[in-house]
């Protein structure tokens, strides 16, 4: 049975795992680099690349350890070729042409996409195309209809921000540090998801279309307008005496949990317009890093239940970047008899619909 190494390195995630075609995780380590990027807020394309190249070459060692396999017990190479940023692409790649190269073993030069279109597949082996999905992560939030293996119609796309960039710019916002995105949910089960009235971008419009952009800036305003009682003196006794501000008061909570409930219900509605265009599908699937928010998990799992269409999501370790999925993607595509040459190129953007219609929109992001 079929056992292929996955790398990935597009992000901020240094990963290695061994998946065997029946869909068990042989192993699999990842090297989280939060702690180098903290600082920032963000992650910084060049600290990123340095830790892939220092930590890429032992983490790959230590799977193979840990799974008891050598490296000529492995079918197939697949690593992230792109879309992400260059230089971790670049460390990514260049590392699996070499183990190619060395144990004349297939190459498989995985979209990151792909990855996270198929990785439910890879917990699900009942998940049969075509598909409804909904991919959201840092750099993209997408609908997409998956009828097969390396066969996606894009239905939507952000025109801005992605969903989860507006997650880690509200974290950034509200002081919460870095990664944003769960520290926004935690901070939110604390607050009122109605204290603070905020937009919902393009609810209602007639495309699908995604846009987190204004929601963002309304966070930016949200906790601008936040501001301490004034203290001033009494006018006989001299005694302090506090003054109510002009705008009423609201927590960083409040704020977290209003931001998340105006993001869910932009997903929703948008989910639900496309539900209406994509025709028959096996299931409404959901993937990518914002995957792993629990709230959203529901809201979007009551929506497939409405439209009578199973709800299918990856467990939590397979929603945010990790090797388990682009192995899994080289399995579905080496089952197919693909494989690509060591000439093949890293991508900074690579679209999964390169046909897909442009959108409106000047910060379009494909």
């Amino acid at each position: 049975m079929p056992i292929v190494l996955g790398i990935e390195s597009s992000c901020d995630e240094t990963a290695a795992a061994l998946v065997r075609a029946d869909r068990t995780i042989l192993a699999q380590r990842i090297a989280s680099q939060d702690e180098a990027h903290a600082p920032y807020g963000g992650v910084v394309p060049e600290i990123a690349a340095r830790a892939h190249a220092e930590r890429l070459a032992p983490l790959i060692a230590a799977t193979l350890g840990d799974a008891g396999i050598a490296l000529d017990g492995v079918d197939a190479i697949a690593a992230t070729a792109g879309p992400g940023l260059i230089g971790g692409v670049m460390v990514g790649l260049v590392t699996a042409k070499a183990l190619a190269m060395a144990s004349n073993k297939p190459l498989l030069a995985i979209n990151h996409l792909e990855g996270h279109a198929l990785s439910p597949r890879l917990a699900d082996a009942t998940l049969a195309f075509p598909y409804l999905l909904l991919l959201a992560s840092g750099g993209h939030c997408q609908l997409l209809l998956v009828e097969g293996v390396g066969r996606y119609r894009r239905l939507a796309t952000t025109i801005d921000d992605a969903l989860g960039e507006a997650f880690d710019k509200t974290a950034k916002i509200l002081g919460l540090g870095y990664p944003g995105g769960p520290a926004v949910e935690r901070l939110a089960a604390e607050g009122d998801p109605r204290a603070v009235p905020l937009p919902r971008p393009l609810l209602g419009s007639a495309e699908p279309h995604f846009s987190f952009a204004g929601l963002k800036s309304a966070v930016l305003r949200a906790k601008q307008a936040m501001r301490p009682p004034l203290v001033v003196r009494g006018c006989c006794s001299g005694e302090p005496v506090q003054v109510a501000p002009a705008c009423p008061l609201h927590t960083d909570a409040d704020i977290a949990a209003s931001f998340q409930q105006a993001a869910i219900d932009c997903v929703i509605d948008r989910t639900r317009k496309a539900i209406g265009v994509a025709g028959p599908v096996a299931a409404l699937v959901v993937a990518g890093g914002v995957a792993a928010n629990r709230a959203m998990r529901a809201a979007l799992e009551t929506l497939a239940h409405q439209h009578g269409l199973r709800f299918v999501a990856p467990p939590l370790p397979l929603c945010t970047d990790n090797a388990a999925m682009i192995a899994w993607a080289g399995l579905e595509r080496l089952g197919q008899g693909q494989e690509d040459g060591l000439d093949i190129a890293a991508r900074p953007r690579w679209p999964l619909d390169p046909d897909a219609a442009p959108v409106r929109g000047a910060g379009v992001k494909a």
